[in-house]
């Protein structure tokens, strides 16, 4: 009996099933696969801020405003710790966000030197790392985005400078000491002050940019009978901070010559009122910090370092510049 021929080239049509549903479930495994390695949008990207503080009203906008850029990028899912003003916190803050699997660290060091080999860790895992404002004594960050801090310090010291004839005392209110910022605008100021040698800066009090304690720091040199003739606060808050404790020992502000940085709100109308000499545009970096973010997601190639603009406000132009905030 002679048995039946299947065509030559057609193989049975129940085998030809069992082929195709073997092709769908290899494309489902690798489809798997990919999604359990991250594969590009399988996944938002998590972006992480490593803030100092969000106890200062410039730190505090600074995250807020990166918020804000990032909730343009809904690929991108950004997170935030809060230091409390704690270096060893902050150095924690960035370990324990290395662990959870991050895609990119965004910080601004409190410690320049302790922050150094933390930073270099973070970049030996493959993490990109951007600082705003503050470095580390290391190079190990793939942006740092700042503004000239030494520049602003000598525009400062000629500015008392001309508004004091070229002599008298001031009474520094230095930022945190441990943050590239406040080294460099107190040894720029210094620098400076050294071609008018009739001015001297009688007392460095540390106030670490916040109101409290620029408050204390001047009614603690008040005190002490220290005297002085004019003002360098290394920030707006400070500048505050020094007026609330002028007013509480009977002296009008006005009579003492303040240079402030950032320009905020306050400083604007304390420039206003006469109150406070000067200011210099301080930004947050958070816009840029959020762009340079997303072109390194992106796998674009960004600088090493940005400098962005500063600018000096006094009463000539203070109403032609509008506060970082």
């Amino acid at each position: 009996m002679d048995m039946p021929t299947l065509p030559i080239g057609k193989p049975p049509l129940c085998r030809r099933w069992r082929d195709l549903l073997l092709v769908v479930l290899i494309l489902l495994l690798l489809a798997s696969a990919a999604l359990a390695q991250g594969a590009p949008g399988a996944r938002p990207l998590t972006v992480a801020f490593a803030q100092d503080t969000l106890g200062n009203d410039w730190q505090r906008a600074q995250t807020q405003g990166l918020e804000a850029a990032f909730r343009r990028h809904p690929d991108i899912r950004f997170i935030h710790t809060d230091a409390g003003g704690s270096s060893a916190q902050q150095v924690q803050d960035i370990e324990d966000l290395v662990a959870r699997g991050i895609d990119l660290l965004i910080t601004s060091p409190r410690d320049a030197a302790l922050m150094a080999p933390v930073i270099e860790r973070v970049k030996a895992r493959g993490i990109p790392v951007i600082l705003l404002s503050r470095r580390t004594t290391s190079d190990a960050h793939d942006s740092f985005i700042r503004a000239d801090n030494r520049d602003i310090a000598r525009q400062a010291a000629r500015r008392l400078a001309a508004r004091m004839g070229g002599q008298g005392r001031i009474l520094m209110l230095q930022h945190i000491p441990t943050t590239t910022p406040a080294i460099e605008r107190t040894e720029g100021f210094l620098e400076e002050l050294r071609r008018y040698p009739a001015m001297r800066v009688v007392a460095v009090k540390r106030a670490d940019s916040l109101r409290d304690k620029a408050i204390l720091a001047t009614e603690e040199a008040l005190a002490e009978g220290l005297a002085f003739d004019a003002i360098y606060a290394q920030s707006d808050s400070m500048a505050a901070g020094a007026r609330t404790a002028l007013r509480r020992a009977g002296i009008e502000p006005r009579t003492i010559p303040t240079t402030g940085i950032d320009y905020i709100a306050e400083a604007r109308e304390a420039i206003r009122a006469g109150e406070q000499d000067a200011s210099f545009v301080y930004p947050t970096f958070a816009a840029e910090g959020a762009d340079i973010a997303v072109r390194i997601l992106r796998g674009e190639k960004v600088p090493h370092e940005i400098v962005v603009p500063s600018q000096m406000v006094t009463r000539d132009n203070v109403e032609r510049v509008e506060p970082i905030f």
